[in-house]
């Protein structure tokens, strides 16, 4: 991958918050039960999140979780079926819950519901950022292609620093997973990160 060393700037940039996109218990399941297509070594790189997730907290950094959730009747999925994916992420289906055991969930941590791709499309993602006063954003979770690179994109677009931690986010392929790691670090140099960088950084907090 192709860096441009003189626009990059520090890993972490003024104060970060840990990002952690769409860890639920459905997704620890197969690509034909979960409703969405996985790499095959998904489930080793969900739990390995939870090293920086665990860092994070070590530090006092703040960690913010998402989960995606739709109405059982569907009628907030919008163009969502229109592609590859099934039905997934239903109110009444207990596997929409967000995977509290293995990303150490605690019950005053920040949790926003989404409707929709990205963390920052209908949901007051950026109030909290702001009333935080976060500057870099750090993200684990999936999947690497659709939700992390939609949240990328528009992080981008409101002018934060955005790090996504590659060995902690799973793609829909090797292939997209791949090419969305590329097109971010397009945005951004310096942008992906290997866990044990972003680890050794935080420490430093």
């Amino acid at each position: 991958m192709t860096t441009n060393k003189e626009n990059q700037r520090s890993m972490i940039e003024g104060n970060a918050a840990l990002i952690v996109i769409d860890i639920q218990k459905g997704s620890f399941l197969s690509g034909s039960s979960s409703g969405i297509p996985h790499m095959e070594d998904n489930v080793i790189r969900l739990k390995r999140a939870r090293t920086v997730i665990d860092a994070a907290r070590e530090s006092e950094i703040p960690i913010i979780f998402f989960q995606e959730i739709h109405r059982d009747n569907l009628v907030d999925f919008g163009r969502e079926l229109d592609g590859t994916e099934g039905i997934h992420c239903l109110e009444s289906n207990p596997n929409t819950k967000i995977a509290k055991n293995e990303v150490g969930l605690k019950t005053d941590d920040y949790v926003i519901q989404k409707r929709r791709y990205s963390c920052f499309f209908g949901t007051d993602f950026n109030i909290l950022l702001k009333g935080l006063n976060i500057d870099t954003l750090i993200l684990v979770g999936g999947l690497t292609d659709v939700c992390v690179h939609y949240t990328f994109v528009d992080a981008h677009q409101n002018d934060y620093f955005c790090r996504v931690v590659e060995d902690c986010v799973t793609g829909s392929s090797t292939k997209a997973h791949d090419a969305a790691l590329s097109a971010m670090e397009y945005l951004q140099t310096g942008a992906v990160r290997t866990s044990d960088e972003i680890i050794g950084e935080i420490s430093k907090q």
